[in-house]
This record gives structure tokens, sequence and C-alpha cells, in this order.
């Protein structure tokens, strides 16, 4: 009976000791902190949903998730920072040729490609010739461009800035991005076998953070860019406001407090508002006839393609749609950030993250992979502070000065790693399909 009534109602009881383990938080470490975690989540739920499209709906191993996240990171910068009017005017003009000759050389070279098709092995050499005339160019007036750019204030600036727009344009932007480098991506590498396509999506995310760390004239490289404007009111601004002293006074907290509170309150509902959106949307996919030819294709591809499917550029399409909704959670981290650290996208470190959380929700189900990024980034939050305490609980008998408690308890603050294989050991011998399994059509 247990068992029945568990099933049948297993979304509602899963979300709600989600949702008790963030009231507990909220309890034990303050309400501020509970937030935080929560837009986190939010944030991580959204990156999880984009990889379970990609995974769950048609079987891709995408191990560049990061990659994807990065383009939707540098949306953020270079839609709503200002513009950086020194540094246009001293090499502005050299960037902006660099780009048309490396559209050139590129157009060039496709075209050159279609028309010489009666060639065989010359039509290399002619290619090659265009490529090697276009890097040239580029690098007369692209380089000095660079120079001159990376030379104004460089502690501050030293790029180009942006175009100063709401960061709010840049989350559809950073969708674009990532779906226009997964469009490249897909016509190389998806004709690939599953192992080679995740060896090239890997390649790529790091060639990918490799260009935004070292282009410092773009994203000022790893000197970070800081102080992205927020679509929500700075904490300054609430704390000087009469009706929002007011409004802490009835509720009984500092105004401080409230403030950050408020500002996360705020957060919360922007990223709850987006991820009800693509949820919207993607459970309204994977019901409808494309997502049916989704999931046979995943299934069996041959038998797809007997029935007259085209399945690479099915394929195609459902790498861009998740790659797209992995870039507007990287918007969507700056944005909550409020600066972009090209360091801190660490492929091998957060991909494995992300396929974890996939993994324990529930792979091909969109439930089960929002379920999976809240259960694994609040553990990923929370294996520290629950570490410390667990060890200092198991070693309570043992004097303060003890080694084996100092040691124990130095040790536990490494505990992430270990604490996200014993949550995926555990998922995949309790539940093998993920804590909400694919609904069986």
């Amino acid at each position: 009976m247990a068992a029945a009534f568990y099933y049948q109602y297993r979304n509602q009881i899963l979300f709600s000791v989600m949702a008790g383990l963030l009231l507990a938080v909220a309890l034990m470490q303050g309400l501020s902190v509970s937030l935080t975690i929560l837009n986190l989540c939010l944030i991580s739920a959204i990156m999880s949903l984009g990889v379970n499209i990609q995974w769950g709906y048609a079987g891709l191993f995408n191990v560049g998730v990061m990659g994807f996240a990065a383009l939707g990171g540098l949306a953020g910068v270079l839609i709503s920072m200002p513009p950086v009017s020194e540094a246009w005017q001293a090499g502005g003009l050299g960037i902006l040729l660099g780009l048309i000759i490396t559209t050139g050389t590129i157009a060039a070279a496709l075209y050159t490609w279609s028309q010489v098709r009666h060639l065989t092995k010359q039509r290399y050499w002619v290619i090659a010739g265009i490529i090697i005339l276009g890097y040239a160019l580029l690098r007369i007036f692209f380089d000095p461009g660079v120079v001159a750019i990376e030379a104004i204030d460089p502690s501050v600036t030293g790029y180009l800035g942006g175009l100063g727009l709401p960061i709010l344009v840049a989350w559809p932007v950073g969708a674009l991005f990532a779906a226009g480098i997964a469009f490249v991506i897909g016509k190389i590498a998806l004709g690939l076998r599953s192992d080679y396509l995740a060896i090239a999506t890997l390649g790529i995310s790091e060639i990918i953070i490799f260009c935004i760390k070292n282009e410092e004239w773009l994203t000022r490289g790893v000197k970070n860019v800081n102080g992205l404007p927020r679509p929500v009111p700075y904490e300054i601004d609430l704390q000087r406001a009469q009706w929002f002293q007011e409004w802490a006074l009835d509720f009984g907290m500092p105004v401080d407090d409230a403030s950050a509170v408020f500002v996360k309150i705020c957060y919360a509902l922007l990223f709850i508002a987006v991820i009800a959106v693509l949820l919207w949307l993607s459970e309204t996919a994977l019901k409808s006839p494309w997502g049916r030819m989704m999931r046979a294709i995943r299934d069996n591809e041959t038998a797809a393609a007997a029935m007259g499917k085209d399945v690479t550029w099915q394929h195609l399409r459902v790498f861009i749609l998740g790659s797209a909704v992995i870039g507007v959670a990287g918007a969507m981290m700056v944005t909550l950030d409020g600066q972009f650290t090209p360091t801190s996208c660490q492929p091998l470190r957060f991909t494995f993250l992300i396929w974890v959380m996939v993994i324990a929700g529930g792979s091909g189900n969109n439930w089960g992979a929002v379920l999976g990024g809240f259960l694994i980034w609040f553990f990923w939050i929370e294996a520290e502070p629950i570490g410390l305490w667990l060890m200092d609980v198991v070693t309570s008998g043992l004097p303060s000065t003890h080694w084996l408690r100092l040691h124990l308890l130095e040790s536990a603050a490494h505990t992430r790693l270990m604490t996200m294989g014993v949550i995926l050991l555990l998922v995949l011998r309790f539940s093998p399909r993920g804590l909400i399994p694919e609904a069986r059509r």
C-alpha cells in the first residue's frame, strides 16, 4: 500500500522533500543562505534540463556543457556592459577589419570549394592558399588593434566593452550564441560515433574556454569582468528607500538582512519564470509527434532511418536546442554573480556534476532532470557543513586536540566528490533509471 502511494505521488513527495531540505537550511543557517542555494539550484536545473534534451531525448553524449555555459556568460558581458569608447577609438577599426577578413576568407574558401569540384588534388592547394592569405591579412590588421585595446587602462578595462543594454537581453542572446556554435559543432561531429562525439564536444569546449580566457580585448580574459548590471534592485538603494525600511520593520528584520533577502527573492522569481517556460516547452515537445520520433531515433537509429527519418538532421536540431538551454543558464549564472570569471568554467569538473544531475534525476524525464539539478547542487554546496557536523559528532568522544579528531575535521571540507559518488551509487542501486524515471509510453 505504501509503495503504491509512493509511486502514485512520487513527484510530489520528492519535490516536497527537496523543499524540506531548503527549509531546514533556512532554519539552521539562515534564510539568505537558503535562498542563495535555491537560486543556484534553479540555474543547475536549467543546465540539467538542457543536457537531458540532448541525452534523454536523442542519446547524444555532450561533454562540452561548460563551453556552452561560457558562451552564455560571454553574452552577458557583450550585451550588458557599457562600451569603452577609448578602446574602440584605439583599436576598434582593426578588430572590425579582422572580422571582415575572417568572414571573407571563409566565404571565399567555401565558394571556391564548390566551384572547383572538377579538380581533384589541386583544389586542396587552392583552398590552403586562400586560408594562408586570409590569415596573413588578418594578422596585419587584427594584432595592432588588439595591442592598442588591451593597453587602454588594463587594470580596469583593457577591452571593448559591450552594448550597454539590459542584462535580461543577454539571456536569449546567450541561447543564440550557444545554438550557433552547436550548429557548427553538430555539422562536423554528429556523424561520429557516440564516443567520438564526446571527445569532439569536450575538445571544442576546451577551445571555447581557452579563447575566452586569452582574448583579453573581448572579455578581459582571466582578469574577469566585474560589475555587470542587475535586473533587480541593489541592496543599497533598498536600504535608503523609506517604504523598504518600513517593510523590514514590519517583518522584524534588520534592513541590511532584509535587503539581501529581497534581492534573492527577486532573482528566484525571475529564475522560476524561466524554468517554468522551459519545462512547459520541453514537456510539450516531448509529448508531441516530434518527441515520439526523437525517442524512436534514440532507441533504434537504423529502424528510424528505414522509416524515412533523417537521423542526422534530427540529431542536429535537438543538439542545438539543448545547447541553447545551457547557454541561457550560463547567462543567468553571470547575472546572479554580477561578474564573468572564465577560470570558473572547468569542463572536467562541472560537466561531471551536470551529468550526475541528469542520471540521478532520471534521464529522459524533464521533471527528473530538474529534481536532479536541485538535489545534486544542494548536496554539492552542503557537503562541507554536513561533513563537518558529522565528523564533529563521530569524534565527540575524543579530546579536542586529538590528532584523529583534527584530521577528520580538516578532511571534512574535501568530501564533495565523495558525496557525489555515494549519492550516484545509491541512486543507481535502488533506482537504476533515476529518481523520476522516464515514463513508459
